[in-house]
């Protein structure tokens, strides 16, 4: 209603955007937001197979034992075809399927809490980049088409979930330590007045986090974009680009994530006292 979007509108967006969600979706669980009475109505979450939908998959039961089946969009018709079932956001796991029990990335939502501003939160993205690198790491960088951004950690498949969350609250908590002012190490909105929750609980077992080029279902259908590093000073929010101011920014594509690469994190784990463990 805010915006006059229609839900052609939407299914229009995800046409165009289809083959650059692809690489973000293809061979990890996805989990689906669906409004089917708009996005000022009830929204539920679908993380499970319950019914047919054309090209998406219902994955083997053994990878999420005692639950039905998880999903996969294996094509660009799936995408479609979730839109027209009142699908708006999209989201995966940080594992693949073929590799379950091993995640292949961290992720990192800087959640800014009641009176942080849109610098404070452009300042926490940069400082988990600086620990990053104090690290040994590179993380990469988008809009999280809500409130805050994403810092997404691509790792090599070595450690199991229990490890990877181990590591990524280790990270969090040090910089709620070292930046007391800025970050807080607990969820929960009374917590993180006036500070920004680095969200490491993205990073267990089952968690998800919206992909690439998603929409989120919210007011004015703000997109989840791929940004460098040397765009973040000019950001204006985190939902700066929407499904209808988006086409100027389709050019540059995926290509701020060309060089997105795994890395070996067992250093950087016992530099946090994190004891590496498969």
């Amino acid at each position: 209603p805010s915006s006059g979007a229609t839900k052609l509108d939407l299914a229009r967006y995800y046409a165009l955007v289809a083959p650059l969600m692809m690489p973000h979706l293809r061979g990890r669980p996805v989990s689906f937001v669906r409004a089917p009475a708009g996005i000022e109505g009830e929204h539920f979450f679908q993380r499970h197979s319950e019914s047919s939908i054309p090209g998406v998959l219902a994955l083997p039961e053994r990878l999420y034992p005692g639950h039905p089946p998880l999903m996969e969009i294996s094509n660009v018709a799936a995408i479609l075809a979730a839109a027209q079932l009142n699908v708006v956001e999209f989201h995966t796991w940080n594992a693949l399927k073929t590799a379950i029990g091993k995640p292949d990335r961290m992720v990192f939502d800087l959640d800014p809490g009641a009176g942080v501003d849109w610098p404070a939160v452009q300042q926490g993205a940069e400082l988990v980049r600086v620990l990053l690198q104090e690290l040994g790491l590179r993380g990469w960088l988008k809009t999280s088409g809500g409130k805050g951004l994403h810092v997404v950690v691509p790792i090599r498949k070595q450690y199991g979930w229990d490890a990877v969350k181990d590591f990524s609250e280790a990270m969090v908590r040090h910089l709620a330590q070292t930046l007391p002012k800025l970050f807080v190490a607990k969820s929960g909105p009374k917590n993180r007045v006036g500070k920004i929750f680095a969200d490491y609980l993205r990073n267990g077992f089952g968690a998800t986090t919206v992909a690439a080029w998603s929409a989120r279902a919210r007011p004015g259908l703000g997109v989840s974009v791929p940004v460098r590093w040397d765009e973040l000073a000019g950001l204006k929010g985190a939902a700066q680009w929407t499904i209808a101011n988006i086409h100027p920014r389709l050019d540059a594509g995926n290509e701020p994530w060309d060089d997105y690469a795994p890395q070996a994190i067992g250093r950087a784990m016992k530099q946090l006292g994190v004891e590496p463990r498969s």
